[in-house]
């Protein structure tokens, strides 16, 4: 209990100004307490209004009052003072260089709780408090404190800035909404904020879809990255079987041959040397003989020599006559294995080939969409209108870019491309990869389009019609705005009002992207799908006289 007395104490004879025990306390005309040079460095703030308020209720007084000293209220804090008892709050409640301090605190500030809209001020818990109390202060809007207060006020007429001029694209006061900007499209900064916020919802879904997209997109390419390591492992895998059992094939077949030929080798050996033996058996009878010969030869007696020659033993029939090709050895084993090096020219023809067998991943990744316009005009493509398609009331320009609506027909030949019934026309070229271009329109309106070729060119709207079908994408461009068609459907966008509209097609992502080009480009609707043919550029129209054209781009 004694505790909860010394916080009433605390409460009762601190000053809300300065937070601490009030020196020289004075009390105004509605009751409330506050060190005298506390109040009087407050009004002294408020001397070039003339009007003085209490900083705890707001009230206020005129002239300034004049006030005296609290003596009985001094006594009571000064007994607490003699207590010891310090009512200034602890070092990290006081405002830093980065901190926002509290606009009501004097001397030494503190940090601010909050800010108030209304007010343009900070407020620290101390001072923050009437605004929880009185109810004409409970209506203001209070924020997390913020140092950019005076950014909401005017610099010309000192008023807090509620207008937001959608001519401009600026917050305004009041007295500007009369003044400079008066005529112009001006809404509450309240209102401007609700439908901003719903432009920043949806450009949140459409983020988080392309969040969404994209992860979907990581995950089949983690996958992708999987199936290609199995197919590249099982391939390497199969290919070492294969190449391994080739491998042994060969060294089999290499072993067999040098067996086979030390084989046939041995056998041809020993007949070689069986035959020399044999003839060299034979020189040496021949030479023993031809001696037996020579000696009969020298016998001078006649009658000698004829009594020996008959004892000699008749010659042995000689051995046949050897033919030999020594380079022949060998031949057909050696052709043999030579029609084996047929398989070296066949490796080195498959081989070739072998890279070109395996499958491309087909894998894209979708290239970020351009930004400025200087990044769009990198794809920009020239572009041209085909007098084969267009309406017959449809009077085409010199070099056939700029498109007018008549009242008459125009003198074109029968063509089986022409439009019969909807007054369009389609460019010559087609689109692929990634364009951009863009067309001027002047008139009451036109649509900006793109379609396939194969679009029916006779028949009802439903067939023919640029954004009635599935064969076409179509932006409806008109003094109250803009509406995209397509399948028959219509979308509602809204978007600063332009003249000159940009087309952005990435044919390969899916991405079709229409906007207003002023000195900015501003998106008014992409489309996210799958073409499954080449594009041509559309233009159609509604009201005589207006005219489109296929800007030339540098």
């Amino acid at each position: 209990m004694a505790q909860k007395g010394v916080q009433l104490d605390r409460e009762t004879f601190s000053c809300s100004i300065c937070l601490d025990l009030m020196k020289d306390p004075v009390t105004t005309f509605c009751g409330h307490s506050y060190c005298m040079d506390c109040i009087k460095s407050h009004w002294d703030g408020e001397d070039c209004k003339k009007i003085y308020s209490c900083p705890e209720c707001r009230k206020t007084f005129t002239p300034r009052p004049v006030l005296l000293k609290n003596t009985m209220l001094a006594d009571l804090v000064e007994e607490l003072r003699k207590t010891g008892f310090q009512a200034a709050p602890a070092d990290h409640c006081y405002a830093g260089p980065e901190d926002v301090a509290c606009d009501v605190c004097t001397g030494r500030k503190l940090k601010a709780h909050k800010s108030c809209l209304v007010c343009l001020a900070s407020f620290c818990e101390k001072h923050l408090q009437p605004h929880y109390d009185a109810a004409p202060l409970k209506k203001h809007k209070l924020v997390e404190p913020s140092k950019n207060l005076q950014e909401k006020i005017c610099s010309r007429h000192d008023e807090v800035m509620k207008i937001f001029c959608r001519t401009d694209q600026q917050c305004i006061c009041y007295l500007c909404s009369v003044d400079e900007h008066k005529g112009h499209d001006t809404v509450s900064a309240a209102a401007e904020r609700t439908e901003r916020q719903k432009k920043l919802q949806g450009s949140r879904q459409n983020i988080q879809q392309r969040i969404q997209e994209r992860e979907k997109d990581v995950k089949l390419l983690k996958r992708e990255v999987e199936a290609i390591n199995r197919s590249a492992h099982k391939v390497g895998k199969d290919s070492r079987k294969i190449f391994t059992k080739l491998i042994c094939l060969i060294e089999k077949r290499r072993s067999d041959v040098e067996q086979q030929v030390r084989s046939q080798q041995d056998t041809e050996m020993s007949r070689v040397k069986e035959l020399q033996e044999k003839l060299e058996q034979e020189i040496t009878e021949l030479k023993r003989k031809d001696a037996e010969l020579e000696k009969i030869s020298y016998t001078e007696d006649h009658n000698q020599f004829l009594h020996n020659y008959p004892s000699l033993s008749a010659l042995s029939q000689s051995t046949s006559r050897i033919h030999i090709c020594p380079r022949r050895y060998f031949v057909d084993v050696k052709a043999a294995v030579s029609e084996v090096r047929i398989l070296q020219e066949v490796l080195r023809e498959k081989w070739a080939k072998v890279p070109l067998a395996v499958t491309e991943v087909d894998v894209s990744l979708p290239q970020p969409e351009p930004k400025t316009r200087a990044d769009f005009l990198k794809y920009s493509h020239e572009i041209t209108l085909d007098p084969n398609t267009a309406n017959t009331r449809l009077l085409l320009s010199k070099g056939n870019r700029k498109a007018t609506l008549m009242s008459e027909d125009q003198s074109y030949s029968r063509h089986p491309d022409r439009f019969t019934k909807n007054l369009q026309v389609l460019s010559k070229e087609s689109l692929t990869g990634r364009c951009y271009w863009e067309v001027e329109w002047r008139g009451r309106g036109d649509y900006v389009a793109v379609a396939y070729k194969n679009i029916s060119r006779k028949g009802d709207l439903n067939e023919c019609g640029f954004g009635q079908n599935d064969k076409s994408w179509a932006l409806d461009c008109d003094k109250c705005g803009y509406t995209f068609w397509y399948n028959n459907l219509k979308t509602p966008i809204s978007g600063p009002e332009s003249s000159r509209i940009g087309v952005y097609l990435d044919h390969s992502a899916g991405i079709l992207s229409f906007y207003s080009v002023s000195e900015t480009m501003t998106l008014l609707h992409r489309v996210q799908t799958t073409f499954t043919q080449p594009l041509y550029a559309g233009l159609r129209f509604f009201s005589i006289r207006d005219t489109a054209e296929l800007c030339k781009l540098k």
